[in-house]
């Protein structure tokens, strides 16, 4: 190569190239740092490789990346010690295929107002580094010349730019960016330093930057205390072998904990993990761990971070995550996810839904091989894990087929049984005469108590329902297990939940059925109940107040964000029903009370002590029943 400076113009057709690829590629300046240090990372990677085919036998030492900045100056540099390139090298690597990537960019992309489609094939990342700079200077020399044939590029943004020899005793290559105006907040240490532990956090080659102080133990004082001194150490950004680069045989269950706090320092100890490792028919690794999950569940997304070949990409992974597992945390590394352009965004293609199927398969495999090795470890897992198996079941058919056999209901003796298990356990007492079987569930088993009672005195059992998607998983099993109805404990009588063959006589007459209707509807006077004189076992309530099993699931529903019909009934009133039991002796006593004052008196204070069981009685109604239990007690 010449010694002269050689000045050229790279041949595209466009001269304003720069300003479309900031505008397209980039919309966060700060990714200038993770292109030119995953560049350099490559160029190292590139030297290791030809050392072990023994292409190259000099000595490698320390293979480092160092970026540093200079305020006065208003530079940034990423220096590497890898493969380095000629000065023909530059030509051909940053002005020709680069660009022409560049031209092809542009004529694909010119007219379109987002470009967050484009596959990343362009070859641009080097380029954006004309982001945050003026100019930019690369000097390199590669690992085959000597000090005196490298080289020195320079380009102001335009399509011109410099090459010229230069003397460099390094091998490698430094990238000089002379920062513009608009890009000062990039001189600043604790600015870069943000952007190096986010993004370069866990590349493979050790990156420097700047140094730290630090603590050593200097000998012992006389009564043998150890005595500190301050030393000045280099300060390196990453760890190189992050643990999803291990094979899980080299792994104990500190280590994944360990990694779990480097990851989320402030978080509670996770429940599990799954360590991933494939490479067929794609390449992914990583750890997801199972975290304790809170009622806000939705709070909690975004917790897994994505990486191609240890750079970080996203954390935004809801195409290569299926989305009930969203909740997870962890890592997730595959150079087979594509990208586009700037790395920013994910493409949709069959790798990614083929990878999102592997990770349902994982998780799936895992809790299985959990519920058969252990049950009673994974019984004391599942009020946590639960919400995770739940909304797999519901959203994914594959998953849903795995997950029924491990899949748990826990009734309220706190017993755990699987769907099978349960409707064995349940089939010969819940049967009602349509030969439907009836699970019947609590939501809240403190204000459902008495309605539990209830069921249980019959020899009826009752599942906990009270999970924050447990009335979308019940629609679920309805649809999916054969002849079971789910209904909630306090929706109806129970006589009326689970219907037999056999009946309760009545021992009122039809005329006396008729008075006592007329007695309780004056002392209701609620346009929102719904009253019914029903023949019960006379040591039932003697007035049940319930919500349909079909209203409550449309409140449920609202609650949890179902639109349409969902939103609309909970918008309505509530509608309740009132069953006054004709064969409790209140009712005999209401009956025969000696005026119609006192009937209504009764009547209403039967009413009211159902309403304060659950807990519907406030205001002045509940002023009212203290004033009226005082009088009846005097």
């Amino acid at each position: 190569m010449a010694e002269t400076i050689e000045k050229g113009s790279i041949s595209i057709n466009t001269e304003n190239i720069f300003p479309i690829i900031k505008k397209f590629l980039y919309s966060d300046h700060e990714i200038f740092l993770r292109e030119l240090v995953s560049n350099a990372v490559d160029a190292t990677q590139k030297l290791r490789k030809l050392s072990s085919l023994g292409e190259f036998t000099g000595e490698l030492g320390e293979l480092r990346i160092e970026v540093s900045f200079d305020k006065k100056k208003k530079t940034i540099t990423v220096s590497d010690r890898g493969i380095g390139m000629t000065g023909e090298e530059i030509k051909k690597y940053i002005n020709q295929i680069a660009f022409s990537g560049a031209t092809e960019f542009i004529e694909k992309f010119k007219d379109k107002a987002d470009a967050k489609d484009i596959i990343g094939k362009f070859g641009l990342g080097f380029y954006s580094a004309f982001m945050v700079s003026d100019h930019v200077e690369l000097v390199s020399r590669s690992y085959k010349a000597s000090e005196k044939e490298a080289a020195r590029w320079s380009c102001d943004g335009s399509t011109e730019f410099e090459l010229e020899a230069t003397a460099k005793t390094d091998r490698g290559t430094d990238v000089i960016l002379h920062v513009n105006k608009d890009s000062e907040e990039f001189l600043d240490e604790w600015r870069l330093k943000g952007i190096l532990e986010k993004y370069c956090k866990f590349l493979p080659v050790e990156i420097k930057f700047g140094t730290k102080e630090d603590r050593e133990e200097d000998g012992v004082d006389k009564d043998g205390k150890p005595q500190y001194k301050t030393v000045t150490k280099d300060r390196i950004i990453n760890n190189t072998q992050p643990l999803w680069t291990k094979a899980p045989a080299e792994l104990k269950d500190e280590d994944y904990l360990k990694f779990y706090k480097e990851l989320y320092p402030f978080a509670e100890d996770p429940l599990f993990w799954i360590h991933l490792n494939v490479d067929y028919p794609f390449n992914l690794t990583g750890v997801l761990y199972f975290p304790k999950v809170k009622n806000d569940f939705e709070l909690n997304k975004n917790k897994i971070q994505l990486y191609s070949r240890q750079v970080f990409i996203t954390d935004e992974v809801k195409d290569v995550v299926p989305d009930f597992l969203m909740l997870l945390h962890g890592v997730l590394d595959s150079p087979d996810i594509p990208l586009n352009v700037s790395r920013s965004y994910l493409q949709s293609d069959s790798n990614v839904k083929k990878i999102s199927q592997h990770i349902t398969k994982k998780v799936a495999d895992k809790l299985a091989e959990m519920f058969k090795k252990d049950r009673a470890d994974f019984e004391k897992k599942w009020d946590d894990i639960s919400i995770f198996v739940k909304y797999g079941m519901i959203s994914d058919e594959k998953f849903y087929d795995k997950a029924k056999e491990f899949a748990l209901v826990k009734n309220t003796l706190k017993k755990y049984y699987t769907l099978d298990e349960y409707k064995e356990y349940t089939k010969d007492l819940q049967t009602d005469k349509e030969k439907q079987q009836i699970f019947l569930y609590a939501t809240d088993t403190g204000k459902q108590h008495a309605f539990i009672e209830t069921a249980n005195q019959k020899a009826y059992d009752v599942i906990i329902m009270d999970g924050v998607l447990d009335s979308h998983f019940i629609n679920t099993l309805e649809q999916k297990l054969d002849k079971v109805q789910f209904r909630r404990v306090d929706s109806d009588t129970i006589d009326k939940l689970i219907v037999k063959d056999e009946k309760v006589e009545s021992v009122l007459s039809a005329a006396d059925q008729e008075k006592l209707k007329a007695i309780f509807e004056k002392a209701i006077n609620n346009s929102n109940m719904t009253l019914s004189i029903d023949s019960l076992a006379p040591d039932h309530l003697p007035v049940t107040i319930t919500m349909s099993e079909w209203s409550r699931r449309m409140k449920d529903m609202a609650k949890t964000g179902g639109g349409g019909m969902y939103g609309f009934m909970g918008s309505m009133p509530d509608q309740y029903a009132v069953s006054v039991n004709g064969n409790h002796k209140i009712a005999q006593r209401v009956l025969q009370s000696p005026d119609e004052e006192q009937q209504v008196k009764l009547a209403k204070q039967t009413y009211d002590l159902a309403l304060l069981s659950q807990g519907m009685l406030t205001g002045a109604d509940l002023t009212n029943f203290i004033k009226r239990s005082v009088d009846l007690v005097s």
